[in-house]
Protein backbone atom coordinates (compact mmCIF):
# COMPACT_ATOMS: atom_id res chain seq x y z
CA UNK A 1 0.00 0.00 0.00
CA UNK A 2 1.98 3.20 -1.20
CA UNK A 3 0.76 6.46 0.99
CA UNK A 4 1.06 9.78 0.09
CA UNK A 5 -0.28 12.86 1.51
CA UNK A 6 -0.62 16.24 0.97
CA UNK A 7 -2.15 19.77 1.56
CA UNK A 8 0.13 21.00 3.85
CA UNK A 9 1.00 24.55 3.85
CA UNK A 10 1.90 27.90 6.35
CA UNK A 11 -1.09 29.12 7.54
CA UNK A 12 -2.19 31.41 9.84
CA UNK A 13 -3.09 30.80 13.70
CA UNK A 14 -6.83 30.36 13.52
CA UNK A 15 -6.80 29.32 10.23
CA UNK A 16 -7.92 25.74 8.91
CA UNK A 17 -6.26 22.95 6.29
CA UNK A 18 -7.50 19.83 5.10
CA UNK A 19 -4.79 17.56 4.78
CA UNK A 20 -5.65 14.53 2.15
CA UNK A 21 -3.98 11.01 1.70
CA UNK A 22 -4.11 8.84 -1.42
CA UNK A 23 -3.19 5.43 -2.50
CA UNK A 24 -3.14 5.01 -6.57
CA UNK A 25 -4.17 1.62 -7.66
CA UNK A 26 -5.26 0.73 -3.70
CA UNK A 27 -9.00 1.03 -2.68
CA UNK A 28 -8.69 2.74 0.85
CA UNK A 29 -12.15 2.00 2.26
CA UNK A 30 -10.61 -1.37 2.45
CA UNK A 31 -8.07 -0.49 5.38
CA UNK A 32 -8.12 1.30 8.62
CA UNK A 33 -5.94 4.83 8.11
CA UNK A 34 -4.86 6.80 10.20
CA UNK A 35 -3.13 10.38 10.63
CA UNK A 36 0.08 11.21 12.67
CA UNK A 37 2.03 14.06 12.97
CA UNK A 38 5.40 14.52 14.11
CA UNK A 39 7.10 17.94 15.02
CA UNK A 40 10.79 18.52 15.61
CA UNK A 41 12.32 17.37 18.58
CA UNK A 42 9.62 15.36 19.49
CA UNK A 43 8.25 11.91 19.18
CA UNK A 44 5.79 11.13 17.06
CA UNK A 45 1.60 11.64 17.84
CA UNK A 46 -1.41 9.41 16.78
CA UNK A 47 -4.08 11.75 15.70
CA UNK A 48 -6.77 10.15 14.52
CA UNK A 49 -8.28 6.92 12.65
CA UNK A 50 -10.76 5.90 10.22
CA UNK A 51 -12.00 2.58 9.39
CA UNK A 52 -15.14 2.15 7.13
CA UNK A 53 -14.80 -1.00 5.61
CA UNK A 54 -18.12 -1.99 7.27
CA UNK A 55 -19.58 0.47 5.24
CA UNK A 56 -22.01 2.99 6.67
CA UNK A 57 -20.17 5.72 8.65
CA UNK A 58 -17.52 3.77 9.95
CA UNK A 59 -15.72 3.99 12.97
CA UNK A 60 -13.56 7.16 13.84
CA UNK A 61 -11.08 7.72 17.09
CA UNK A 62 -9.16 10.91 17.95
CA UNK A 63 -6.66 11.47 19.90
CA UNK A 64 -8.52 13.70 23.33
CA UNK A 65 -5.70 16.48 23.01
CA UNK A 66 -7.08 17.23 19.17
CA UNK A 67 -11.40 16.48 19.97
CA UNK A 68 -13.61 18.81 18.41
CA UNK A 69 -10.55 20.70 16.32
CA UNK A 70 -9.79 17.78 14.14
CA UNK A 71 -12.13 16.21 11.64
CA UNK A 72 -11.16 12.84 10.08
CA UNK A 73 -13.35 11.54 6.96
CA UNK A 74 -13.22 9.91 4.08
CA UNK A 75 -14.39 10.23 0.13
CA UNK A 76 -14.83 6.74 -0.95
CA UNK A 77 -15.32 7.98 -4.64
CA UNK A 78 -12.22 9.95 -4.47
CA UNK A 79 -10.31 7.27 -2.71
CA UNK A 80 -8.91 9.92 -0.48
CA UNK A 81 -8.85 9.94 3.54
CA UNK A 82 -8.96 13.85 4.90
CA UNK A 83 -8.02 15.39 7.89
CA UNK A 84 -9.71 18.98 8.60
CA UNK A 85 -7.86 20.77 10.58
CA UNK A 86 -9.50 23.99 12.27
CA UNK A 87 -8.39 26.95 14.21
CA UNK A 88 -4.84 26.14 14.05
CA UNK A 89 -1.99 26.87 16.37
CA UNK A 90 1.82 27.12 16.28
CA UNK A 91 1.85 23.98 18.47
CA UNK A 92 0.09 22.09 15.31
CA UNK A 93 3.19 22.62 13.57
CA UNK A 94 4.47 19.68 11.81
CA UNK A 95 5.13 16.71 9.44
CA UNK A 96 1.69 15.19 9.01
CA UNK A 97 1.53 11.29 7.91
CA UNK A 98 -0.87 9.26 7.32
CA UNK A 99 -0.35 5.19 7.59
CA UNK A 100 -2.08 1.84 7.93
CA UNK A 101 -1.07 -1.68 8.39
CA UNK A 102 -2.50 -2.54 5.54
CA UNK A 103 -4.78 -5.43 6.55
CA UNK A 104 -8.30 -5.70 4.73
CA UNK A 105 -11.09 -5.18 7.40
CA UNK A 106 -8.56 -4.25 10.22
CA UNK A 107 -10.75 -1.51 12.60
CA UNK A 108 -9.41 1.26 14.26
CA UNK A 109 -7.06 1.38 15.88
CA UNK A 110 -4.63 -0.83 14.36
CA UNK A 111 -2.26 -3.44 16.05
CA UNK A 112 0.72 -1.86 14.37
CA UNK A 113 1.33 0.29 10.80
CA UNK A 114 3.22 -0.39 8.45
CA UNK A 115 2.43 1.49 5.86
CA UNK A 116 3.14 5.26 5.88
CA UNK A 117 2.73 8.47 3.68
CA UNK A 118 6.07 10.71 2.90
CA UNK A 119 4.34 13.06 4.77
CA UNK A 120 3.19 16.49 4.67
CA UNK A 121 4.43 19.94 6.68
CA UNK A 122 2.35 22.13 8.13
CA UNK A 123 3.44 25.41 9.29
CA UNK A 124 1.17 27.90 11.70
CA UNK A 125 2.42 31.35 12.06
CA UNK A 126 1.36 33.47 15.34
Amino acid sequence: VQLQASGGGLVPAGGSLKLSCTAPGTSLDRYAIAWFRQAPGKEREGLSCISTYDGGDGKTMYEDSVKGRFIISSDDAKNTVYLHINDLRPEDTAVYYCATDGRVGTTCPPQGYFYWGQGTQVTVSS
